[in-house]
């Protein structure tokens, strides 16, 4: 059993702290820290509510490693999970570095002002990590994360050879509102404004935002278009699985979410550059966040599925074959189990099965590790028996396009 220390009170802090809560065996002891702490204390109610688990709380600014520091020490737990925003992984994980405590994220670090997110600066932890006998798990979320995890799966157990992967991520669920994003709404919308960009042939193809798309029939969910987009897991797949000679990331958005999109950047609504307004600074895309609606606020309302999965083209005993692994995730059983939508709830799930895997020593290791170097296996397991079920089925012929 082992302490640890959760960073990030969102919907994804509070799916992974009720499923921690619910695995006591493993989480001995949590703590779950933000920069406001009565969000903390909320999902502490919740928590000791839905499984009888008390949990400690603690104020934090995670851009202070001094204070991050002082806050470990005084914890000392055996991992810090960061569940914050990705603009904050370097300062955690030097304060990591500092206290000597393992770390583990879902999201990789992208610098505030430009939206650029990549690993590269991560990675360059690595030697730091491996001196000081710590361990850095990066991207424990769904995708990246799960994703990652299905494609290791399916090298190691269905084709021998990869030759093309496909990413295909579709949340079908419906809040009837005209306009919200199911995660934070500022990353959301840098990450969807960004041009597409995937791996082929050795080198990354890119192209204008949301230029490409197509349909594809989701099982529990029905036809949806789906957009071409990058997404980080496409960086650590293409450097682990060099086989692999095309590597790309879809995401489904509805018309109504497309347009909405559209008039907001025209309008400047998105820009990350500062502006004055009315003798002070401002950012447009952080006043646009303050006007959504908050994600945690939507498992209420929001009906429907979300159904994310891989496609593989290969080989197996010489036989060319097109395998789809995938999960299907309830957006209001998600809610019944933890109070929050299904988008928090299959990056919560797998960030806990994640620091599970590091607590018990199942995966362990010095340096700084992509879900793609870790044995696939026990992770899968895990999902089937923490509310992630998988599945796989052949397909007759390759995704399209």
């Amino acid at each position: 059993m082992s302490k640890v220390l959760v960073i990030g009170a969102g919907g994804v802090g509070s799916v992974a702290v009720h499923k921690m809560a619910m695995n006591a065996d493993i989480f001995s002891h949590i703590t779950l820290a933000s920069r406001t702490k009565s969000k903390c204390d909320a999902i502490a109610a919740s928590v000791r509510q839905r499984t009888g688990v008390a949990i400690d709380t603690a104020q934090l600014d995670a851009d202070d490693v001094p204070a991050t520091v002082a806050l470990l020490k005084a914890v000392r737990p055996a991992l810090v999970v960061n569940l914050a925003l990705p603009y904050q992984d370097l300062n955690i994980m030097d304060a990591c570095l500092e206290a000597g405590v393992n770390y583990l994220d879902t999201a990789n670090y992208e610098p505030r002002e430009e939206a650029k997110f990549e690993y590269s600066w991560q990675w360059a932890y690595q030697d730091r990590f491996r001196d000081a006998g710590l361990m850095a798990l990066l991207g424990s979320g769904f995708d990246p994360g799960v994703t990652s995890v299905f494609a290791t799966y399916t090298r190691k157990h269905l084709l021998d050879r990869i030759d093309t992967l496909d990413i295909l991520d579709c949340n079908g669920g419906d809040t009837g509102l005209p306009f919200a994003t199911n995660f934070n709404p500022e990353i959301n919308l840098r990450e969807v404004t960004a041009p597409s960009r995937h791996w082929e042939n050795g080198q990354w193809i890119e192209g204008p935002a949301l230029s490409h798309k197509q349909v594809f029939d989701f099982d529990q969910v029905g036809p949806k278009n789906m957009y071409l987009m990058y997404h980080e897991e496409l960086e650590s797949l293409a450097k682990f699985y060099p086989e692999i000679r095309r590597i790309r990331f879809w995401m489904t958005f509805g018309d109504s979410y497309l347009k909405h999109l559209e008039v907001l950047e025209n309008t400047g609504m998105t820009r990350i550059e500062p502006m004055m307004f009315q003798g002070r600074e401002i950012i447009p895309i952080e006043f646009l966040k303050a006007l959504l609606p908050e994600p945690a606020s939507l498992g209420p309302i929001t009906r429907g599925k979300t159904n994310i999965g891989t496609i593989a083209t290969g080989e197996k005993g010489g036989k060319a074959r097109t395998v789809y692994v995938n999960n299907v995730c309830d957006h209001e059983e998600a809610y019944a189990e933890t109070g929050n939508q299904a988008v928090s709830y299959t990056t919560g799930v797998p960030a806990m099965i994640g620091a599970a895997l590091m607590l018990t020593g199942q995966w362990t290791g010095a340096g700084v590790f992509n879900m793609e170097q870790l044995d696939p296996d026990p992770f899968m397991d895990m999902l089937n028996r923490h509310g992630l079920p998988w599945k796989v089925r052949d397909l007759d012929a390759p995704l399209a396009f």
